[in-house]
């Protein structure tokens, strides 16, 4: 059966996506229309990148995923996640990259988005965590909204009906009301569930978290994940620490991976980032758990996966 040359073109950037590769764009207008199409579509369910600096390597990824309008739309709230938990500069790794998180808020302000709030629930103290991991001023400098999360008047109550051993939690307000919730972790070693990656970021948008270690961390970790999946997932692998997590010690405790995922499966994005570590994600037990409670997929052949490689 004869083709014409559209139908060929489809086919060969379907193939392409369905196999998990890179899609080679040619010149011609008729082409790049074609790929943009797919994308819009939502095809791919991981972008992984490499190579360049943090803001960079998210302009070219989200670009990817079909762009920050598929996700923010024009007069919404957005409430983003970084990991700011600890009192270090950002070669420490103990923290998201402030560059990925002035990306991010301009991205979001660009598609529209009437405010955007930045916050996290840290272990040190607060103001010092959120002035010295340099995301304080580059929020604001981006035109985003710094909110504490200090205070229990900050979080309200929530059920979890699908959780086994965590029922109920109390929830900061930015994620209640926002229109829009992304997740921005930093990957990195961690001493109680061997690694910290976006789903166990979200214990920063908790109150009462201290009691996770004590019944059952990996199954909290997953039961909270049942209750509001981010709309998108950005995992920061620039900075990686590869030991003395999650606070680390000094600079010698990281490797510069130039790296990063994108996805809006939380659970694909855990497992991509468990294998770029060095570690199988069936052997991160809250992983696991979430893909058995139906959370997302750990399983890496099932996502479309656009891979890209940048220099600079």
């Amino acid at each position: 059966m004869k083709i014409n040359r559209k139908e060929f073109i489809e086919k060969t950037i379907r193939t392409g996506l369905a196999a998990g590769t890179a899609i080679v764009i040619g010149d011609t207008e008729e082409l790049l229309a074609l790929e943009k199409t797919f994308r819009q579509k939502g095809r791919y369910g991981l972008v992984a990148l490499k190579g360049s600096l943090p803001d960079k390597m998210f302009a070219r990824g989200i670009a990817a995923m079909g762009g920050m309008g598929r996700y923010v739309k024009p007069g919404q709230t957005v409430a983003v996640k970084p990991n700011i938990g600890w009192n270090a500069p950002p070669e420490r790794g103990a923290n998201t990259n402030p560059l990925l998180i002035r990306a991010i808020v301009q991205e979001c302000l660009r598609a529209g988005a009437k405010k955007v709030y930045v916050f996290d629930h840290t272990c040190d103290v607060w103001k010092s965590c959120y002035r010295n991991s340099g995301i304080e001023s580059i929020v604001k400098s981006s035109g985003g909204i710094m909110v504490p999360a200090n205070s229990k008047g900050y979080y309200h109550e929530i059920k979890l009906p699908k959780g086994r051993s965590l029922t109920d939690a109390m929830v900061h307000e930015q994620v209640l009301e926002s229109d829009v919730f992304i997740n921005v972790p930093v990957l990195k070693h961690h001493s109680s569930t061997g690694l910290t990656i976006a789903m166990k970021n979200l214990m920063g948008v908790v109150w009462s978290r201290r009691w996770w270690h004590v019944k059952d961390l990996h199954q909290c970790i997953a039961d909270f994940s049942t209750y509001r999946k981010p709309d998108l997932t950005v995992v920061d692998a620039y900075h990686v620490m590869k030991v003395n997590g999650p606070r680390g010690v000094s600079v010698s405790d990281v490797v510069t991976m130039k790296a990063q995922l994108i996805s809006e499966d939380p659970v694909t994005a855990d497992a991509a980032a468990a294998k770029l570590f060095g570690r199988e994600p069936s052997g991160v037990r809250y992983i696991k758990l979430a893909h058995q409670m139906g959370v997302g997929t750990m399983n890496l052949s099932r996502p479309t996966i656009k891979r890209i490689k940048m220099r600079g």
